[in-house]
Protein backbone atom coordinates (compact mmCIF):
# COMPACT_ATOMS: atom_id res chain seq x y z
CA UNK A 1 0.00 0.00 0.00
CA UNK A 2 1.48 3.39 -1.32
CA UNK A 3 1.56 6.42 1.00
CA UNK A 4 -0.56 9.86 0.82
CA UNK A 5 1.33 12.18 -0.98
CA UNK A 6 0.87 15.30 0.97
CA UNK A 7 0.88 17.61 -1.67
CA UNK A 8 -2.15 16.12 -3.26
CA UNK A 9 -3.72 16.72 -0.10
CA UNK A 10 -2.90 19.73 0.12
CA UNK A 11 -4.21 21.17 -3.25
CA UNK A 12 -7.54 18.76 -2.44
CA UNK A 13 -8.44 20.88 1.03
CA UNK A 14 -7.50 24.41 -1.15
CA UNK A 15 -9.90 23.46 -4.17
CA UNK A 16 -13.01 22.52 -1.44
CA UNK A 17 -12.67 26.23 0.14
CA UNK A 18 -12.55 28.04 -2.70
CA UNK A 19 -15.38 26.12 -3.99
CA UNK A 20 -17.87 26.81 -0.68
CA UNK A 21 -16.92 30.67 -0.57
CA UNK A 22 -17.65 31.22 -4.39
CA UNK A 23 -20.99 29.27 -3.89
CA UNK A 24 -22.10 31.77 -1.19
CA UNK A 25 -24.10 34.97 -2.12
CA UNK A 26 -22.91 37.87 -1.05
CA UNK A 27 -25.26 40.31 1.23
CA UNK A 28 -25.21 43.58 1.59
CA UNK A 29 -27.05 46.17 4.10
CA UNK A 30 -28.79 48.82 2.92
CA UNK A 31 -27.56 51.09 5.19
CA UNK A 32 -23.69 49.95 3.84
CA UNK A 33 -25.19 49.98 0.04
CA UNK A 34 -22.95 52.44 -1.73
CA UNK A 35 -24.98 55.21 -3.83
CA UNK A 36 -24.40 55.94 -6.87
CA UNK A 37 -25.38 59.63 -8.84
CA UNK A 38 -25.25 59.84 -12.50
CA UNK A 39 -26.41 62.75 -14.56
CA UNK A 40 -28.32 62.75 -17.48
CA UNK A 41 -26.53 63.02 -20.84
CA UNK A 42 -27.07 66.48 -22.58
CA UNK A 43 -25.94 67.42 -25.97
CA UNK A 44 -26.38 71.48 -25.59
CA UNK A 45 -24.00 71.30 -22.52
CA UNK A 46 -21.28 69.34 -24.33
CA UNK A 47 -22.01 72.58 -27.33
CA UNK A 48 -21.84 75.24 -24.79
CA UNK A 49 -18.56 74.12 -23.16
CA UNK A 50 -17.23 73.57 -26.62
CA UNK A 51 -17.67 76.82 -27.60
CA UNK A 52 -16.68 78.08 -23.81
CA UNK A 53 -13.24 76.96 -24.67
CA UNK A 54 -13.36 78.40 -27.96
CA UNK A 55 -13.64 81.52 -26.82
CA UNK A 56 -10.76 81.75 -25.42
CA UNK A 57 -12.29 82.05 -21.74
CA UNK A 58 -14.64 84.31 -21.65
CA UNK A 59 -15.58 88.41 -22.69
CA UNK A 60 -14.50 88.68 -18.96
CA UNK A 61 -10.78 87.81 -19.43
CA UNK A 62 -10.62 89.39 -22.90
CA UNK A 63 -9.82 93.44 -22.17
CA UNK A 64 -11.16 94.93 -25.44
CA UNK A 65 -14.68 93.55 -24.48
CA UNK A 66 -17.52 96.16 -24.39
CA UNK A 67 -20.83 95.01 -23.46
CA UNK A 68 -23.57 96.19 -25.20
CA UNK A 69 -25.66 97.90 -22.91
CA UNK A 70 -21.97 100.52 -22.71
CA UNK A 71 -21.97 101.39 -25.89
CA UNK A 72 -23.42 104.79 -27.30
CA UNK A 73 -26.91 105.13 -28.78
CA UNK A 74 -26.80 105.08 -32.50
CA UNK A 75 -30.29 106.58 -34.70
CA UNK A 76 -30.65 104.50 -37.75
CA UNK A 77 -31.75 106.52 -40.86
CA UNK A 78 -34.35 104.29 -42.93
CA UNK A 79 -33.56 106.68 -46.34
CA UNK A 80 -33.10 110.02 -47.24
CA UNK A 81 -36.99 109.95 -48.91
CA UNK A 82 -40.35 111.27 -47.36
CA UNK A 83 -42.63 108.42 -48.06
CA UNK A 84 -46.26 109.30 -49.37
CA UNK A 85 -47.66 109.18 -45.63
CA UNK A 86 -45.52 112.37 -44.07
CA UNK A 87 -46.26 114.15 -47.33
CA UNK A 88 -50.06 113.34 -46.41
CA UNK A 89 -49.74 114.22 -42.93
CA UNK A 90 -48.23 117.71 -44.02
CA UNK A 91 -50.69 118.61 -46.17
CA UNK A 92 -53.65 118.08 -43.87
CA UNK A 93 -53.26 121.12 -41.41
CA UNK A 94 -52.42 123.29 -44.72
CA UNK A 95 -56.14 121.95 -46.06
CA UNK A 96 -57.38 122.77 -42.65
CA UNK A 97 -55.97 126.18 -42.60
CA UNK A 98 -57.60 127.04 -45.79
CA UNK A 99 -60.65 126.19 -45.06
CA UNK A 100 -60.77 127.80 -42.65
CA UNK A 101 -60.11 130.68 -44.05
CA UNK A 102 -62.82 130.23 -47.28
CA UNK A 103 -65.37 129.48 -44.12
CA UNK A 104 -64.65 133.33 -42.79
CA UNK A 105 -64.21 134.82 -45.79
CA UNK A 106 -67.79 132.85 -46.76
CA UNK A 107 -69.43 133.73 -43.38
CA UNK A 108 -68.57 137.93 -43.79
CA UNK A 109 -69.90 137.72 -47.44
CA UNK A 110 -73.01 135.60 -46.27
CA UNK A 111 -73.47 138.40 -43.61
CA UNK A 112 -73.13 141.01 -45.74
CA UNK A 113 -75.86 140.09 -48.31
CA UNK A 114 -78.26 138.86 -45.82
CA UNK A 115 -78.04 142.77 -44.54
CA UNK A 116 -78.25 144.26 -48.32
CA UNK A 117 -81.64 142.07 -48.57
CA UNK A 118 -82.91 142.96 -45.28
CA UNK A 119 -82.37 146.89 -46.23
CA UNK A 120 -84.09 146.37 -49.82
CA UNK A 121 -86.93 145.04 -47.75
CA UNK A 122 -87.75 147.86 -45.94
CA UNK A 123 -87.85 150.06 -49.38
CA UNK A 124 -91.26 150.89 -50.93
CA UNK A 125 -92.43 148.88 -53.88
CA UNK A 126 -90.83 150.28 -57.38
CA UNK A 127 -92.88 150.33 -60.20
CA UNK A 128 -91.39 147.85 -62.85
CA UNK A 129 -90.44 149.40 -66.16
CA UNK A 130 -91.71 148.30 -69.12
CA UNK A 131 -88.33 147.06 -70.51
CA UNK A 132 -85.62 145.71 -68.64
CA UNK A 133 -82.06 145.15 -68.69
CA UNK A 134 -81.02 141.47 -67.28
CA UNK A 135 -77.61 142.34 -66.66
CA UNK A 136 -79.35 144.85 -63.86
CA UNK A 137 -81.39 142.86 -62.25
CA UNK A 138 -78.57 141.13 -59.89
CA UNK A 139 -78.47 144.99 -58.14
CA UNK A 140 -82.09 144.59 -57.55
CA UNK A 141 -82.53 141.15 -55.86
CA UNK A 142 -84.80 141.18 -53.26
CA UNK A 143 -86.27 144.59 -54.30
CA UNK A 144 -90.00 145.06 -53.89
CA UNK A 145 -91.67 146.48 -57.34
CA UNK A 146 -95.11 145.88 -59.11
CA UNK A 147 -96.31 145.88 -62.11
CA UNK A 148 -99.52 146.33 -64.11
CA UNK A 149 -100.75 143.88 -66.87
CA UNK A 150 -102.84 140.75 -68.28
CA UNK A 151 -102.09 137.66 -67.06
CA UNK A 152 -101.50 135.12 -70.27
CA UNK A 153 -102.90 131.91 -68.80
CA UNK A 154 -103.33 130.28 -71.89
CA UNK A 155 -99.24 130.04 -71.69
CA UNK A 156 -99.24 128.90 -68.11
CA UNK A 157 -96.32 127.14 -67.40
CA UNK A 158 -96.20 124.23 -63.79
CA UNK A 159 -92.74 123.82 -62.56
CA UNK A 160 -92.71 120.51 -60.73
CA UNK A 161 -93.63 118.40 -58.36
CA UNK A 162 -92.81 120.50 -55.41
CA UNK A 163 -93.57 118.97 -51.98
CA UNK A 164 -94.90 121.19 -49.74
CA UNK A 165 -96.32 120.60 -45.92
CA UNK A 166 -95.97 116.54 -47.03
CA UNK A 167 -97.77 117.41 -50.18
CA UNK A 168 -97.16 116.85 -53.90
CA UNK A 169 -98.17 119.96 -55.99
CA UNK A 170 -96.59 122.20 -58.46
CA UNK A 171 -95.11 126.31 -58.77
CA UNK A 172 -97.18 128.66 -61.38
CA UNK A 173 -95.75 130.52 -63.56
CA UNK A 174 -98.01 132.50 -65.49
CA UNK A 175 -96.50 135.39 -68.13
CA UNK A 176 -97.53 139.04 -67.48
CA UNK A 177 -98.10 140.48 -70.57
CA UNK A 178 -98.04 144.69 -70.88
CA UNK A 179 -98.74 147.15 -73.55
CA UNK A 180 -96.63 150.84 -74.17
CA UNK A 181 -98.14 153.63 -76.17
CA UNK A 182 -97.65 152.28 -79.29
CA UNK A 183 -98.89 148.82 -78.80
CA UNK A 184 -95.69 146.96 -77.96
CA UNK A 185 -96.21 144.11 -75.90
CA UNK A 186 -93.58 143.49 -72.90
CA UNK A 187 -93.62 140.34 -71.20
CA UNK A 188 -92.01 139.38 -67.71
CA UNK A 189 -92.22 135.90 -66.00
CA UNK A 190 -94.97 135.77 -63.03
CA UNK A 191 -94.34 133.42 -60.10
CA UNK A 192 -97.34 133.35 -58.59
CA UNK A 193 -96.72 130.00 -56.08
CA UNK A 194 -98.03 126.70 -55.09
CA UNK A 195 -101.01 124.55 -56.02
CA UNK A 196 -101.70 121.30 -55.25
CA UNK A 197 -101.58 118.35 -57.82
CA UNK A 198 -105.46 118.03 -57.79
CA UNK A 199 -105.91 121.75 -58.58
CA UNK A 200 -102.99 121.89 -61.96
CA UNK A 201 -106.36 121.32 -64.00
CA UNK A 202 -107.02 125.14 -65.26
CA UNK A 203 -111.24 124.33 -65.18
CA UNK A 204 -110.39 123.40 -61.22
CA UNK A 205 -109.20 127.25 -60.67
CA UNK A 206 -111.34 128.97 -62.90
CA UNK A 207 -114.22 127.98 -60.78
CA UNK A 208 -112.60 129.00 -57.48
CA UNK A 209 -111.65 132.42 -59.08
CA UNK A 210 -107.93 131.93 -59.19
CA UNK A 211 -107.44 132.94 -62.82
CA UNK A 212 -108.67 136.57 -63.22
CA UNK A 213 -109.19 138.24 -66.51
CA UNK A 214 -107.92 141.69 -67.79
CA UNK A 215 -105.57 144.16 -66.49
CA UNK A 216 -104.70 142.88 -62.50
CA UNK A 217 -101.69 144.50 -60.78
CA UNK A 218 -98.76 141.95 -58.84
CA UNK A 219 -96.72 143.02 -56.09
CA UNK A 220 -93.55 140.62 -55.43
CA UNK A 221 -90.00 140.71 -54.95
CA UNK A 222 -87.45 141.06 -58.45
CA UNK A 223 -85.13 137.47 -57.71
CA UNK A 224 -83.10 135.68 -59.29
CA UNK A 225 -84.39 131.92 -58.98
CA UNK A 226 -82.05 129.02 -58.37
CA UNK A 227 -80.84 126.81 -60.94
CA UNK A 228 -81.30 123.04 -60.85
CA UNK A 229 -77.79 120.86 -60.10
CA UNK A 230 -76.86 118.08 -61.91
CA UNK A 231 -79.31 115.69 -60.13
CA UNK A 232 -82.17 117.90 -61.49
CA UNK A 233 -83.83 116.59 -64.93
CA UNK A 234 -84.04 118.34 -68.16
CA UNK A 235 -86.97 120.63 -68.51
CA UNK A 236 -88.57 119.55 -71.62
CA UNK A 237 -90.50 123.01 -72.95
CA UNK A 238 -92.17 120.63 -76.13
CA UNK A 239 -94.00 118.82 -73.84
CA UNK A 240 -94.84 121.03 -71.31
CA UNK A 241 -92.86 119.36 -68.62
CA UNK A 242 -90.73 121.72 -65.89
CA UNK A 243 -88.58 120.34 -63.33
CA UNK A 244 -87.02 123.77 -62.20
CA UNK A 245 -87.29 127.24 -62.90
CA UNK A 246 -85.12 128.13 -65.93
CA UNK A 247 -85.41 131.42 -67.42
CA UNK A 248 -83.67 131.81 -70.06
CA UNK A 249 -85.80 128.95 -71.40
CA UNK A 250 -89.27 129.79 -69.94
CA UNK A 251 -88.69 133.58 -71.28
CA UNK A 252 -87.80 131.68 -74.63
CA UNK A 253 -90.98 129.52 -74.74
CA UNK A 254 -93.61 132.12 -73.49
CA UNK A 255 -91.68 135.16 -75.75
CA UNK A 256 -90.66 137.19 -72.35
CA UNK A 257 -88.02 138.89 -70.79
CA UNK A 258 -85.86 137.26 -68.83
CA UNK A 259 -87.40 138.50 -65.75
CA UNK A 260 -88.58 136.71 -62.84
CA UNK A 261 -91.11 138.76 -60.08
CA UNK A 262 -91.82 135.81 -57.24
CA UNK A 263 -95.36 137.31 -56.40
CA UNK A 264 -96.39 138.32 -52.44
CA UNK A 265 -99.46 140.02 -52.51
CA UNK A 266 -101.85 138.02 -54.42
CA UNK A 267 -106.01 137.23 -53.74
CA UNK A 268 -106.24 134.49 -56.08
CA UNK A 269 -103.18 132.05 -53.83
Amino acid sequence: MSKPNPLLNLFRRYHTQNLRTSTRIPRFQSATRPQCRCTRFQPHMLLFRQQKRSVGGGPGLDPNFVSILDRPAKMARAGQQHGPGLIILAIIPVTAFLLGCWQVQRLGWKTDLIARFEDRLTFPPLELPLRIDPDAIKDFDYRKVYATGVLRHDQEMLIGPRILDGEEGYTVVTPLERKDARGNVHKILACRGWIKKEASPQWFRKKNGALPEGNVTIEGLLRIPPKGNMFTPKNEPEKGKWFFPSVEEMAEYSGSQPVWVEETMSEYF
